[in-house]
């Protein structure tokens, strides 16, 4: 009997332990399409998921996992250094070529 507390205390600790330790997940907030509805569309834009991307402070193509992060610096970020040729398209050699 002993036996069976014992082993249902420690059932109970491990899921409190689960279950204030568990990993959070992050709220994303969805970007919204248009301020105002139009009246001439009857469909509706559903807004794309936010990307994860923030401003960090990197500057350069060697600093970006990806075409889309470069995308995101270059059009949303100061003082980045990945447009060598100001064609818009970042880190040519890298990622975007």
């Amino acid at each position: 009997m002993r036996f069976l507390i014992v082993l249902l205390l420690i059932a109970a600790a491990w899921g409190g332990y689960r279950h204030f330790h568990a990993p959070q997940p992050v709220a994303r907030t969805p970007i919204a399409a248009t301020d105002t509805p139009s009246r001439a569309a009857s469909t509706r834009v559903l807004p794309t998921p936010a990307q994860s991307f923030s401003c960090d402070g990197r500057q350069h193509c060697s600093q970006m996992r990806s075409c889309e992060e470069a995308t995101f610096f270059i059009r949303n970020c100061p003082d980045t250094k990945m447009d060598g040729d100001h064609d818009g398209v970042p880190c040519e050699a890298q990622w975007c070529g």
